[in-house]
């Protein structure tokens, strides 16, 4: 089969013959029906050197993905054959604190884990293919009625990562209340969407594209803006001079960092979720009074219910540019220059069925 490989750091994907996997005890392949291309993972290809992760090439992208269950382990219960399921990116040991409580992305004994604080697409072979092998049955979600695997595909992380974030800080996201996202592309447009439709805060977009914010606009912003000189000043006058209660940062470098602290509010959050790699020096002067800085990793498996549950509702929709697995590496590239609006997605020709 066809499958996307990064075969070492500091290169470009390729597209490979690799062999179609097969179950084990207690394992599921999954035919692949549409797998998201994440800017995280640009990082991966352009930024991370040899012994910067716990895991390291040679492996398959994609770590969004939904599609099929096409064969099953002996053993394994809970799936059937031809379901349509949406895979869960995050794999933990199963079996230590956290991961009994669905929280596998912080799992607490990697050593344990099928890869250490990664999973499909990330140490191990993602979605990016035309099949994929998926350790256990928990890792898989089954989709609601009305949503179909294309739709479904990218909310496993441009949906789940901000709805993560934005859940965490409900009780402050009330009707005369304000939240800033930053950065309005694949997570951040999805941020906009999940933030109208479970809270009663004011959304506040900022994007250097105007396509970016016209797109938030669309999806429900209350105001967008671009980063600048006069960006802080803008949302101060917008919040009547308190700030935000809420500034999701979808980039992460020093500039936007800086911004989100120049516009928060005294006792807000600020949640770090893109990883361009800037810091935010904290300081007793340097960050509004209790002001809380957090960084999240993803989403838990009962988070994707519900977000899965919000779009087959059609409250949450990811805005796609899809393309086959033959031109997944272009996805890439158009990824890189700034040319995507919301989600790439690819979708392996030989499996898509409409």
């Amino acid at each position: 089969m066809k499958a996307l490989r990064l075969n070492a750091w500091k290169s470009e994907p390729v597209l490979e013959e690799v062999p179609r996997p097969e179950p084990g005890p207690g394992e599921v392949v999954v035919q692949v029906g549409a797998a998201g291309a994440c800017h995280s993972d640009l990082h991966l290809m352009h930024d991370f050197e040899a012994g910067a992760l716990p895991w390291s090439p040679p492996f398959t992208l994609g770590h969004e993905n939904a599609g099929w269950v096409h064969a099953i382990g002996t053993g394994t219960r809970g799936v059937e054959l031809g379901q349509p399921v949406a895979v869960v990116g995050a794999w933990g040991c199963g079996t230590c604190r956290h991961c009994l409580d669905g929280l596998e992305t912080y799992c607490e004994r990697p050593d344990l884990a099928p890869v250490p604080g990664g999973g499909g697409g990330l140490g191990l072979d993602g979605g990016m293919a035309e099949y994929m092998l998926v350790p256990a049955a928990r890792h898989l979600v089954p989709l609601p009625d009305g949503l179909d695997v294309v739709h479904a595909a990218p909310l496993t992380d441009a949906g789940l990562t901000p709805y993560h974030a934005v859940r965490r800080s409900g009780h402050k996201l009330g009707p005369t209340a304000t939240a800033v996202v930053i950065g309005v592309g694949g997570l951040g447009h999805m941020a906009v969407q999940i933030l109208r439709a479970t809270t009663g805060a004011r959304v506040v977009a900022v994007d250097p594209r105007g396509t970016a914010r016209d797109l938030a606009g669309r999806y429900g912003a209350d105001l967008s803006l671009s980063p600048g000189p006069d960006l802080v000043q803008e949302i101060r006058e917008f919040t009547g001079g308190i700030g935000a209660d809420l500034v999701i940062d979808c980039v992460g470098s020093d500039d936007t960092l800086a911004a989100a602290a120049a516009c928060a509010r005294q006792l807000g959050d600020i949640t770090i979720v893109g990883i361009a790699g800037g810091t935010l020096p904290v300081s007793f002067f340097g960050v509004p009074y209790e002001v809380s800085v957090q960084t999240t990793y993803w989403g838990n498996r009962r988070e994707l219910v519900e977000v899965l549950d919000l779009a087959s509702r059609g409250l949450l929709t990811a805005a796609t540019s899809l393309y086959t697995l033959d031109d997944a590496a272009m996805a890439y590239q158009d990824l890189a220059h700034g040319s995507v609006d919301g989600r790439a997605v690819v979708i392996p020709t030989d499996s898509y069925q409409p």
